[in-house]
């Protein structure tokens, strides 16, 4: 095939401009529309998928629950006030200090333990208020286990936990509403009824809402951190909690454990090791749940790959009818070029030449309306992102397999009519008026 054949076939398909656009706006828009479509997918599930990724697939996260109420079993037992004289009822559930002791103790396959015992208190500093905020008594490995990142100071030591010392460390929104435009390090804020010292402030995590590495799936920018030894000693872990019926009591020792498993291949048996033990002192197991990021990351990623196929069928249908447009406009072509087709067979043109010619029309159909179509469709998400706050991801492979797809639907929509137009009959094409 010499260049003639495609200068012909260009010159042939400016006969008629406008039909050639409109078979092209099929090719476009379905190559467009799956590279679009997977741009869309793949942003939207990026960051859950990192959020996954960010829990540590060698991690398995024990959380407290809190049991439904309206069971006669709740867990409520029997206690006083404050002032230790009027009975009250105490909702007791979820993880305690001796289940942390239990597992460390037990567990041959995990390298820590990391605690949290969340309370939720009024905290301030001067005019600034911040009502109910969440205070997480941990210990120094919570940073790297969680992936946070120290903007200026320090994170919690080990000799603070010791000494229970009233520090705090600030998340980046927590600092920003308590301290506005000052500096923190070294100033104080009021928790409860304590003064602590600001040591240190955490990196923006830039997680929005529903953080799955948050403890109870909030907001980690505002969260404030202290040791955990002070929310046993000073902060105390009875929570009042105010309904029409008056006041109630809950008391969790702990709301969250992390466990390190040494290989990646235990992970799965770990997280069974740790029912079975915390299934001796929660027999009902209403007040504790276990998540395995490495599942969670793997059906993740199986749904990902769903969502993909989806999106990819649905853009492949204009794919398809973009190809029927093809076939459509050679046929016609074939049909008017009867007399044309007679003329060539009459001076020496073979079947496979003549075949060939209108399957070179049909992929250079095709594969203009591919190399236009890849740039709508790398257009599309890149102005999606810029206009909006959606992340979209442009596949390479996305690309090449829209684009590949277009030139080889106009070889198969083109075969029909090319060899159609080859077994014509000269002396009947000759009189074909």
């Amino acid at each position: 095939m010499n260049f003639d054949v495609i200068k012909v076939g260009f010159k042939n398909l400016l006969l008629h401009k406008l039909r050639s656009l409109l078979t092209l706006l099929g090719v476009i828009l379905g190559v467009g529309s799956v590279i679009a479509m997977l741009a869309v997918g793949e942003g939207s599930k990026k960051e859950a998928l990192e959020r996954i990724r960010n829990l540590g697939a060698d991690n398995v996260i024990l959380r407290s629950v809190r049991p439904n109420t309206e069971d006669e079993n709740d867990g409520r037992q029997p206690s006083r006030d404050e002032n230790g004289n009027i009975p009250i009822s105490v909702l007791q559930y979820g993880l305690k200090h001796s289940d942390l002791e239990r597992l460390k103790a037990t567990l041959p396959t995990i390298s820590r333990a990391v605690p949290v015992a969340l309370t939720n208190t009024n905290v301030s500093r001067q005019r600034n208020r911040m009502p109910n905020a969440r205070v997480l008594g941990t210990t120094s490995e919570f940073l790297e286990i969680k992936k946070l990142g120290i903007q200026r100071g320090r994170f919690i030591s080990t000799v603070d936990i010791e000494n229970a010392w009233n520090i705090a460390v600030l998340a980046d929104g927590a600092a920003k509403e308590l301290f506005k435009f000052e500096d923190p390090i070294g100033q104080h804020v009021l928790i409860s009824n304590d003064v602590y010292r600001v040591v240190g402030i955490l990196e923006s995590q830039n997680s929005g809402n529903n953080t799955p590495g948050a403890v109870g799936q909030k907001d980690l920018n505002n969260d404030i951190y202290v040791p955990i030894s002070c929310v046993q000693r000073r902060l105390g872990e009875m929570q009042a909690v105010q309904a029409s019926g008056g006041r109630s009591y809950e008391q969790s020792e702990l709301s969250e454990i992390t466990l390190t498993v040494r290989e990646e291949r235990y992970v799965s048996q770990t997280a069974e090791m740790a029912r079975e033990l915390l299934l001796r002192n929660h027999p009902d197991a209403k007040d504790f749940s276990i998540q395995v990021p490495l599942e969670l990351l793997a059906q993740a990623m199986e749904e990902k790959r769903m969502w993909n196929m989806v999106l990819g069928s649905i853009a492949g249908i204009s794919l398809l009818v973009g190809g029927i447009g093809i076939m459509n406009i050679m046929l016609a072509s074939v049909t008017e070029r009867t007399k044309e087709i007679g003329i060539r067979r009459a001076l020496g043109a073979t079947k496979r030449a003549i075949s060939i010619q209108f399957l070179v029309e049909t992929v250079l159909l095709s594969s203009t309306g591919g190399v236009l179509g890849v740039l709508l469709g790398v257009t599309i998400p890149t102005v999606v992102s810029l206009l909006t706050d959606l992340d979209t991801v442009i596949s390479w492979w996305s690309v090449v397999l829209s684009f590949a797809i277009s030139v080889g639907v106009g070889v198969i929509f083109g075969w029909y009519p090319a060899q159609r137009a080859a077994s014509l009959n000269p002396i009947t094409a000759l009189r074909h008026e």
